[in-house]
């Protein structure tokens, strides 16, 4: 409660300035005058204006508010690293209690957890102080208590910066002697081109011992499998190349030999990812002949920006006599043996379409295609009429790698293509616009070679009669595919409304070039926001549970469920930083969730360092636990010390809230009326005497 005395004119201030000016001369007057009863009159115009003036007293009535104590809790990964997540656990009870039983004292707790947003990168207690204390005036905090091993990286410049006065004051997890070994990316590309190494800088650290003049042991480890061991020195900055050996994503791992007696292991391993893109893919289109699907082909291999496409249309092969002179031909001679024997291998995929066999590619460079895709490379065969004639490429070498065998002849009847039960589960076909409805929602095709399958050929598309219309396989690390049909272009052309052509053969395409996201059989790991997706490609009817490991090395066993024919999947929080691991037994896969060097494991060492300037700066102090008891809480006046033997202070909080108003005018009613006509009064009495 307080008291204070206050005016409310009865005037405006300038009639009421005059008044005053004018009561001030006349009183001056009176009293110069040294007439009888002038004293009495002075007073009485002292009076009259003092009551012009408007005193009264005001009597605030307010309530005291409680201050507000945070207590902060670190609950980073590095807290959760031997002995220090139980340590902080119980401090924070006891704390909790004692803060609670505080006379005058309102409890906040805040809480930093990089589990709630892995990409959050290090331990802001700081921030999570702020968001608590957002609606919380200055003069009503009390202090800050802070339970961490000292590992934070959003500590404020100065003082000022948190916005209050009050003590922060810090209680240190961990031992003041521990050791650890880590290892720092210090740099690394982004993307590499498939087939060409990429280099890799890095440095082992030794923190919290003396050098050793000793190597350590790293291993690197790309998608899960060694390919180096190599020994280095610590402190000392080492580079390693590692070869990008597929699109996509590839982890590279390094881990280094663990140091006798360090904290922890976990951050003696790095994982980085780099994605790896094809420079070009190089495709060859070799077209047996003119005919109307010709421009289908050509038109969508030229429209990627990633394939280089050379295509050569067979318009008069050799066995062609029209007696034309030689110097009169303006067609090139086909560069079969450049093609074939020389720069074979600079290619990846080899298409035929309507190719029939003749002089001009003789059998001992079909065999040495037959070669090279046993080898790695890939075939398709677009075919027409020419598959089941005697001029077929069955007749060749090639056989050897095609999944198809010619069996009952050209078959011409009115059909739509539909894409077969193994089909709805292949990545090649699976989801193609138009292809769930019964009849599918794509024009008609009037032609297809009838071909029975081989054993190891995949059947995707069917065409008249169930026969076989794209059969797919894989012959020793090469891939091949077969289509029966050359009508293909009905869809491109927009015939009865055309059909998927495009998905269709792009797919295929990349298939046949072992585009990773295109593989039958494939384990994979994503993130979707905060989620880590666990998704399994197969052809098989059923998925087997997959066993996830986090970077900590905890394993957790998913069953996944069916997301779409071919594709089954589970989802589960990414709630740690690092290499996540997933594994069916058979196929493994990586991803590197978060930074490659997180700041979290850039330093896990007990410290006190980084804390101690703005903890000095607050009055507050650092106080190891070590197992012990955390020290007494008292409450202090504002301005006195905050820190003692066994105990930390908290500032007592001076805040209030006003509740009400009492007002007391001094000169108000007939009292005042009364006084004031006395005063006059005994003035007239004394002059008339």
């Amino acid at each position: 409660m307080t008291r204070t005395l206050d005016f409310v004119p009865l005037l405006p201030p300038l009639a009421l300035a005059g008044a005053l000016l004018l009561a001030a001369v006349f009183a001056a007057a009176t009293l110069w005058s040294r007439r009888r009863g002038a004293g009495w009159r002075a007073a009485a115009l002292a009076l009259l204006a003092l009551a012009l003036a408007g005193p009264e007293i005001r009597r605030e009535l307010r309530r005291p508010l409680p201050g507000v104590v945070v207590l902060v809790t670190d609950r980073s990964s590095s807290q959760a690293l031997v002995g220090r997540e139980a340590e902080t656990e119980a401090t924070r009870r006891t704390l909790a209690e004692r803060i609670a039983a505080l006379p005058g004292i309102e409890l906040r707790e805040a809480f930093f957890d990089d589990r709630d947003g892995v990409d959050t990168d290090g331990t802001r207690l700081f921030e999570s102080l702020g968001r608590t204390l957002a609606d919380v005036p200055p003069d009503r905090v009390s202090g800050v208590v802070m339970i961490t091993d000292g590992q934070v990286h959003d500590v404020p410049a100065t003082a000022a910066a948190p916005g209050f006065t009050a003590p922060v004051h810090v209680l240190l997890t961990g031992r003041a002697d521990e050791i650890d070994r880590r290892i720092e990316i210090v740099r690394a590309p982004r993307f590499g081109l498939v087939g060409k190494p990429q280099t890799i800088a890095f440095r082992v650290v030794d923190a919290g011992v003396a050098p050793s003049g000793r190597p350590v042991t790293v291993t690197v480890k790309r998608d899960g499998e060694e390919v180096r061991t190599l020994q280095v020195m610590p402190g000392r900055e080492e580079t390693i190349e590692v070869d990008v050996p597929h699109a996509g994503d590839v982890v590279v791992e390094l881990e280094a030999a663990a140091l006798p007696g360090e904290l922890t292991a976990l951050d003696n391993r790095a994982a980085l990812t780099i994605e790896g893109i094809r420079e070009h893919l190089r495709v060859l289109l070799v077209s047996g002949e003119p005919h109307p699907g010709e421009r289908t082909w050509r038109n969508l291999l030229k429209s990627d920006a990633a394939v280089d496409l050379v295509h050569f249309t067979i318009l008069r092969p050799p066995e062609k006599q029209d007696g034309t002179p030689i110097t009169e031909l303006s067609l090139i001679a086909f560069p079969t043996r450049e093609l074939f024997q020389e720069k074979i291998r600079e290619f990846d995929l080899i298409v035929f379409d309507r190719y029939r066999r003749k002089a001009i590619l003789p059998a001992i460079y079909l065999d040495n295609i037959a070669r090279w895709v046993r080898d790695g490379g890939a075939v398709l065969v677009a075919s027409g009429p020419d598959l089941g004639g005697p001029a077929s490429l069955y007749e060749t070498p090639l056989a050897d790698v095609l999944p198809g065998r010619p069996s009952d002849g050209i078959v011409e009847e009115p059909f739509r293509p539909r894409v077969s039960t193994l089909g709805a589960r292949h990545p090649v076909t699976r989801d193609l616009p138009g292809g769930a409805a019964d009849p599918p929602e794509w024009s008609r095709w009037f032609r297809l070679s009838g071909v029975n399958a081989a054993g190891d050929g995949a059947t995707v598309l069917t065409g008249a009669g169930e026969r076989p219309l794209l059969v797919l396989a894989r012959k020793g690390k090469g891939r091949v595919g077969l289509m029966t049909s050359d009508q293909v272009w009905l869809w491109a052309r927009g015939f009865e409304g055309g059909g998927p052509h495009g998905p269709l053969l792009r797919r295929l395409a990349h298939w046949l070039m072992k585009e990773p996201d295109l593989e039958e059989e494939r384990l994979r790991l994503s993130r979707q926001g905060r989620d880590l997706v666990v998704e399994r490609q197969t052809l098989a009817e059923k998925a087997d549970p997959v066993t996830v490991e986090t970077p900590t090395g905890a394993e957790r066993r998913l069953d996944l469920a069916l997301a779409r024919p071919g594709v089954w999947r589970a989802v589960l929080p990414a709630t740690e930083p690092g290499l996540w691991r997933a594994g069916d037994g058979t196929r493994t896969a990586l991803l590197a969730v978060g930074p490659p060097n997180p700041r979290e494991f850039a330093d896990v060492l007990s410290t006190d360092r980084l804390l101690a300037p703005i903890v000095s700066a607050t009055g507050g102090t650092l106080h190891r636990l070590a197992g012990a008891e955390p020290p007494r809480l008292l409450l202090r006046d504002p301005g006195t010390a905050m820190t003692g033997p066994g105990w930390l202070g908290l500032a007592a909080s001076r805040a209030s809230v006003l509740e009400g108003l009492d007002r007391l005018p001094l000169f108000e009613g007939l009292i005042a009326l009364a006084a004031l006509l006395g005063l006059f009064a005994t003035a007239w009495w004394r002059e008339g005497r």
